[in-house]
């Protein structure tokens, strides 16, 4: 299918959607919001665990409030260092600002100020530090199990369980707050 095909056709279940009502609008910009956080995910998974393997070796300590947060005793022997912790934040860093560009043209077809971007990226920082220590405490969890296959796939599983609380989060914010959707020429007055 090409590129404008596409477009249409997207275009065309955009409409459908919304003369259907708010509540099916809604409902399919879930569906593409969560298709692009499949995307996120991919991208998320993939550079988490390719900057996971490059960095496994840079031991060096974390900064005062972050040795606190990434303690050996939250996220596990070892991983208390800038090898462990920096993969998991730009991973979910870069596939974020993927995932708001995105949802900002396709899904909510918004034209929000560049203010909203700079309120995105605080949100997402302080989620994404969030979410970093969960997936710490997430795989240190399942490392410890000392089953081999869960010790293997731990850094996949939390990346995939922290996701899932993001998008809690961030649909309703970026839906209702931070990308209302452009107003059609005849709605403005």
């Amino acid at each position: 299918m090409e590129q404008n095909e596409k477009h249409s056709f997207l275009r065309g279940i955009d409409r459908a959607a919304e003369e259907k009502g708010s509540g099916a609008k809604t409902l399919w910009q879930l569906v593409k919001f969560l298709s692009i956080g499949l995307i996120v995910t991919g991208i998320q998974l993939a550079l988490v665990n390719l900057l996971f393997f490059a960095m496994r070796d840079w031991k060096a300590p974390l900064p005062g409030f972050l040795a606190a947060v990434f303690s050996e005793r939250t996220v596990g022997e070892g991983h208390d260092n800038w090898g462990y912790v920096l993969p998991f934040f730009l991973g979910n860093l870069i596939g974020n600002i993927y995932a708001y560009l995105q949802n900002r043209r396709t899904t909510f077809r918004s034209d929000a100020p560049w203010w909203c971007f700079a309120a995105y990226l605080g949100l997402i920082i302080v989620l994404v530090l969030f979410c970093t220590w969960l997936q710490g405490v997430i795989a240190n969890a399942l490392i410890a199990t000392g089953r081999p296959f869960l010790s293997g796939f731990a850094p996949t599983a939390a990346a995939c369980l922290c996701a899932t609380l993001q998008t809690v989060i961030l649909f309703p914010m970026e839906k209702f707050v931070l990308l209302k959707e452009r107003k059609r020429p005849e709605e403005r007055s």
